[in-house]
């Protein structure tokens, strides 16, 4: 049985713990403000930049000319797994149900004999990946140090994956990330980039362009930028989705300090009251042997 002093220890440990997650929760709601409008401005855009190379891929025949980010190299057999995790803990499940998907992808593509190499975006993902494949780990960028996520970060992102694309290690690419849906709910997303695969559109549902360069020329110059935008508006979601759900997780983490803290409260009184008795009957006990 612990001691009134041990008691009253724990109950102000856990008030302690109680101040810092209420804090993190309230510094979490508002960054989730701000990363939860730059997610959502993203979208329009990278959505429209999809249907602008879709139209283009739509428009021209496979041909030696094609893009090989378009066309592909001809074979799915290696396989980069581009994954997007936080840099930082204290959120739930949210790093931990990327990497679940993540790894559900590597061994169904390991049992069908492909190759698989993993590209690590955030130390979260990384450390993670690191445990089961640490072998098969080809590039780590560490983004600690970024305070605010900008389009250059995802640039420099893209063009290693490019470069590593163009140097024959990986025939296909796919970034994982999780989609932000609302505070409590976001979703892990796999989302093909290299070769790019977009939706086709029923008949009758495709507008007609003339493009001016031809079409290959402007898918040359634009499916090198729409990875880059895919992997900055997989960051923005990131972000979101990772402050959403540290919100979630502090405020849970609130209420739990909370109700031990009013659990130890009630042992302590009981205990404070069970000697409180005994030392009565002890001084009635010795009154009446006198």
């Amino acid at each position: 049985m612990p001691s009134l002093k041990d008691l009253r220890n724990r109950i102000a440990s856990v008030k302690a713990t109680q101040k810092i997650t209420k804090a993190m929760q309230m510094v979490a709601a508002a960054k989730l403000r701000r990363a939860q409008t730059a997610a959502e401005a993203a979208r329009p855009f990278a959505e429209r930049m999809e249907q602008v190379l879709g139209n283009l891929a739509s428009s021209i025949t496979t041909s030696a000319d094609t893009p090989l980010l378009l066309a592909g190299t001809g074979s799915d057999q290696r396989h980069l797994l581009i994954v997007c995790t936080s840099e930082r803990g204290l959120c739930g499940a949210f790093n931990s149900s990327i990497v679940r998907l993540v790894r559900e992808r590597a061994n169904a593509l390991m049992a069908q004999g492909k190759t698989v190499e993993f590209f690590c975006v955030g130390r979260k993902g990384y450390d993670q990946i690191r445990r089961v494949y640490p072998k098969q780990i080809v590039e780590f960028v560490d983004l600690r140090a970024v305070r605010t996520l900008g389009y250059d970060n995802a640039h420099g992102i893209a063009d290693k994956v490019i470069d590593l694309f163009n140097k024959g290690s990986f025939d296909v690419a796919t970034v994982f990330y999780s989609h932000f849906k609302n505070v409590v709910t976001q979703i892990p997303t796999a989302q093909q980039v290299i070769p790019a695969v977009f939706e086709q559109k029923a008949a009758g549902e495709a507008v007609p362009y003339d493009y001016e360069p031809e079409e290959s020329e402007i898918l040359a110059d634009l499916l090198p930028r729409n990875i880059a935008v895919q992997v900055f508006r997989a960051l923005l979601e990131n972000q979101a989705s990772f402050y959403g759900a540290q919100m979630s997780a502090m405020d849970n983490a609130t209420r739990n300090a909370g109700d031990m803290i009013k659990k130890q409260t009630l042992i302590y009184n009981r205990t404070r009251q069970a000697q409180i008795t005994k030392e009565l009957i002890e001084i009635i006990s010795g009154a009446e042997a006198l």
